[in-house]
């Protein structure tokens, strides 16, 4: 029988996704582990990180099961964390691999290099128009041109990438809204088809740096606009980030380079028997 009052150690990674060098995109933590610990413990690892994002691995024959949690709760799909999962996975667990597939809420994911980057295969996530709900402009602070929902996050469309940089939020606001996180949206300034921004104060992340969830809403409806299947975008938040996006039927491929900032190792709680 386990020790009680054992510790587990492990090692960390701290990684800027979205990112070509350290300071920009999107930190995420990501925590290889033999087995998954309690999920208090995971809550727990993840305020701890104080990161958007906390990625845990554990091997499932030659893939990985992953799981990601913001600092106050467990999320069904990360973009950042699992660019930053398969960095780890292929740069420093596993090296000689290409591919990587993670076993996830959200079904498997494969990640796969491209060039001197990445490219994920994840779930297009459509919406549909409704109308302005009052209180989502008057948490955004300005009135956006068309609004379309999903299960998961509002989408606010405004006229111009400036609108969208402009805008200041009240997060107390925005996390009293009817759905866990917003997503703000306009034409992109060259080279760019479109900007973004994302909000999630109800999850822990007031604003999310880049947001790869984020464009599986963001690409089903570009693509009905702009008759395209290929974009080039950019989040617009303080540390900013470039996402390459297609739409494959209902895939969406993601694409983007990461940066190794931290490596270290994390003694925390005992592991589950």
């Amino acid at each position: 029988m386990p020790d009680p009052s054992a510790r587990a150690r492990g090692p960390i990674f701290q990684v800027d996704a979205f990112a070509r060098e350290t300071f920009r995109g999107n930190p995420a933590a990501v925590m290889p582990m033999e087995r998954f610990p309690s999920d208090d413990v995971l809550q727990a690892l993840a305020a701890e990180n104080n990161l958007a994002e906390t990625a845990f691995l554990v091997r499932d024959g030659n893939d990985y099961r992953l799981r990601w949690f913001t600092p106050t709760t467990e999320v069904p799909l990360c973009g950042h964390a699992t660019l930053a999962s398969a960095a780890v996975v292929l740069e420093r667990l596993e090296p000689g691999r290409a591919t990587v597939v993670f076993r996830t809420a959200s079904g498997p994911l494969t990640v796969r290099r491209a060039g001197d980057g990445y490219a994920m295969d994840f779930p297009a996530r459509p919406s549909e128009r409704i109308a302005t709900p009052p209180e989502l402009a008057a948490a955004l602070g300005a009135d956006p041109i068309e609004v379309y929902d999903s299960e998961h996050n509002h989408l606010a469309v405004f006229a111009t990438a400036r609108d969208v940089r402009a805008l200041a939020p009240d997060f107390g606001a925005v996390a009293r809204l009817d759905r866990p996180g917003v997503i703000v949206t306009a034409p992109g300034e060259p080279p760019y088809d479109f900007v973004s921004r994302y909000f999630a104060p109800a999850k822990g992340i007031p604003e999310d740096p880049v947001t790869g969830a984020a464009h599986c809403m963001l690409v089903p409806y570009w693509a009905r606009r702009l008759g395209r299947s290929e974009f080039r975008a950019f989040q617009a938040s303080s540390r900013g980030g470039e996402v390459v996006c297609r739409l494959r039927n209902d895939r969406v491929i993601l694409e983007g380079r990461a940066v190794f900032y931290l490596e270290g190792t994390a003694e925390y709680g005992r592991a589950r028997d």
